[in-house]
C-alpha cells in the first residue's frame, strides 16, 4: 500500500503498456455487451493464445492450456502447472453478466399507434436512469428447428436505436413527488420500437410492420420470440473519459473490467508452478443462480474432467484440488465519490489511482452473505503483491448501514479454499454508464499476473 497516486509512479514503459492494455479493454467491452458475446470473445482470444477445448483434449500434461465453456454463457480456462492438480490452483473468478433489461417472452405489442417491446429488468438498477437514452438490442433468437439467429441492432452508425420514454417536465408535477424507487415503474420500462403502420392492416398496424421487418430482415417470426434471449443495453462504444483521458466510461464495467484483466493476466502466463485458472460466469447480478451461475456444478464438473484427463479422476483428488486452491474473486469495488460523501467511510473507501481494491469481506450490514477472508491468506497476498511492487488498497463498500453487496466469493469458499475479493474501483456502479480509472485497470492486471505466478 502507498499514498501516492499511480500516475505519479509509473515509468514510461509502464505507461505505454497501460495504454495498450486499456485500448484492448475498450475493444473487449464493445465486443462483449452480453454474457454470450463475452464468452465468444474469450474463446476467440484463448484459442489465439493456444488454448484448446477441454472436451477435445486427451493426454493432458504440464504446460497444456484448455478451456471449458458451458451453454455459451460461462467459461473456465486452465493452464496446467508443474505441481499436481490435487495440490490446488490459483484461481481468478469474475462475472460477465451486467444489469440490463431483457425482453419478455411475448414482448411485442401496440398501444395508440406505437409499437413496443415489453421488458423485465435484470439485476439491481435505478430504473429512472434507463429512460431517454439510446438503447441497443443484443442476443439470440432460436427457432423451433434449432436455427439460431444472432441479433445486434443499435451499435452501427446507421443502425436505429431504441428508447424508454419519459414524461415531459411540463406535465410531471405528480411524478416529481414520487420517491426515486417509484418515479419510473418496472412495467413502464418498455422500449419504443416503431410507429409506422403497415399498409393494408387495420388493427395493430405498427406492430404488424415490426413483424414484417423481423421476418424480412432477420428471418424469424413473431412466435420465435418465445424462444429468444434478447437483452436491452445502452447503445454506443466505450469511451475515454476526462480531458486528460485518465478514465474509461462504458456500459458493463461491473464486472467486465475484472473479467478482462483476469483473462489478460491468464493469457500472459508462459509457465506456472501451480495450475492457473480463470472462471468467468453468468448470473452473478441475480444471485449466481441457474445452470450458468457460480452456484451450478459447472466449475466442479470442469475440474473433474480436467483431473480425469491428467492422471485419473477420483472424488478425493477433486475435493483436495478444490480445497487446496486459492482464489481472488475478481469483482469491482465502490469508488469514493465526493459528490455523495455521506454514504462512505473515507478511512475504508476505494479511491481512483490507488490500485487494486482488496475487500476482506463484502455483504451487508453485519457482513451478511459475505465471504470473510482469513488473516493468514491476506498476509500471503500482501507478500506476493509487495514482492511484485503491486499497489493495492484495503477497503469496504461504504458505511456499514448504508447498504452492501456480494460477489461469487462465498460460493467458492464452500469448497474450503481461501478466497478474497479483489478488483477495480468503479464510479456509478450499475448505472447504464460506469467509470473506471485506466491506472487501476492496469494495476489490477499486474496484481492478477503476480497472483497467478507467485501465490503458493
Amino acid at each position: 500500500m502507498m499514498d501516492k497516486n499511480l500516475w505519479e509512479i509509473y515509468t514510461e514503459e509502464q505507461l505505454k503498456e497501460l495504454k495498450s492494455l486499456t485500448t484492448e479493454y475498450k475493444r473487449f467491452l464493445d465486443a462483449g455487451k452480453t454474457e454470450r458475446e463475452c464468452v465468444t470473445e474469450v474463446i476467440r482470444q484463448a484459442e489465439a493464445a493456444g488454448y484448446k477445448n477441454l472436451a477435445d483434449a486427451e493426454g493432458l500434461k504440464t504446460g497444456d492450456k484448455v478451456y471449458a465453456a458451458w451453454m455459451g454463457k460461462s467459461i473456465a480456462l486452465f493452464h496446467i502447472g508443474e505441481e499436481p492438480l490435487e495440490k490446488g490452483m490459483n484461481i481468478l473468478g469474475a462475472h460477465v453478466d451486467s444489469p440490463r433489461m431483457d425482453l419478455k417472452q411475448n414482448p411485442l405489442y401496440e398501444e395508440s399507434g406505437f409499437a413496443y417491446f415489453d421488458t423485465h429488468y435484470y439485476g439491481g438498477i435505478k430504473k429512472y436512469q434507463w429512460v431517454t437514452i439510446p438503447l441497443a438490442i443484443h442476443g439470440v433468437v432460436v427457432k423451433k428447428d434449432g436455427t439460431k439467429v444472432e441479433i445486434t441492432i443499435g451499435e452501427k452508425e446507421d443502425d436505429p436505436v431504441f428508447v424508454v420514454t419519459d414524461l415531459l417536465i411540463h406535465l410531471s408535477g405528480k411524478q416529481m413527488e414520487k420517491n426515486a424507487a417509484t418515479v419510473v415503474e418496472g412495467e413502464n420500462l418498455d422500449i419504443l420500437i416503431g410507429s409506422k403502420p403497415l399498409k393494408g392492416e387495420e388493427k395493430d398496424a405498427a406492430a404488424a410492420q415490426i413483424v414484417k421487418i423481423l421476418k424480412d430482415t432477420y428471418g424469424f417470426e413473431k412466435e420465435d420470440l418465445m424462444s429468444a434471449e434478447l437483452e436491452i443495453v445502452p447503445a454506443g462504444k466505450a469511451r475515454d473519459c476526462g480531458i486528460d483521458r485518465s478514465m474509461i466510461m462504458s456500459y458493463g464495467q461491473d464486472d467486465r473490467v475484472c473479467a478482462y484483466t483476469s483473462l489478460a493476466a491468464m493469457l500472459k502466463q508462459e509457465k506456472v508452478k501451480r495450475t492457473s485458472c480463470c472462471i468467468l460466469v453468468d448470473k452473478e447480478e441475480i444471485g449466481s443462480v441457474g445452470a450458468t451461475g457460480m452456484q451450478s456444478r459447472f466449475f466442479e464438473n470442469a475440474v473433474a474432467d480436467l483431473l480425469d484427463k491428467l492422471d485419473g479422476f477420483s472424488e478425493l483428488k477433486l475435493r483436495h484440488a478444490l480445497a487446496n486452491s486459492t482464489m481472488i474473486s475478481s469483482d469491482v469495488g465502490a469508488a469514493y465519490d465526493p459528490m455523495y460523501a455521506d454514504v462512505y467511510d473515507k478511512k475504508s473507501s476505494s479511491f481512483f489511482g490507488k490500485g487494486l481494491v482488496i475487500k476482506k469481506h463484502t455483504g451487508a450490514r453485519g457482513k451478511s452473505g459475505s465471504n470473510d477472508a482469513n488473516a493468514e491468506y491476506i498476509a500471503k497476498l500482501r507478500k506476493v503483491f509487495d514482492e511484485n511492487e503491486v499497489v493495492f488498497q484495503m477497503t469496504e463498500m461504504g458505511k456499514i448501514d448504508a447498504g452492501g453487496g456480494g460477489t461469487i466469493a462465498f460460493i467458492l469458499a464452500q469448497f474450503g479454499m481461501e478466497v478474497i475479493d479483489g478488483g477495480v474501483a468503479v464510479l456509478c456502479m450499475h448505472a447504464p454508464w460506469e467509470i473506471a480509472s485506466k491506472a487501476d485497470i492496469y494495476e489490477a492486471y499486474r496484481a492478477y499476473c503476480a497472483f497467478l505466478k507467485d501465490m503458493q
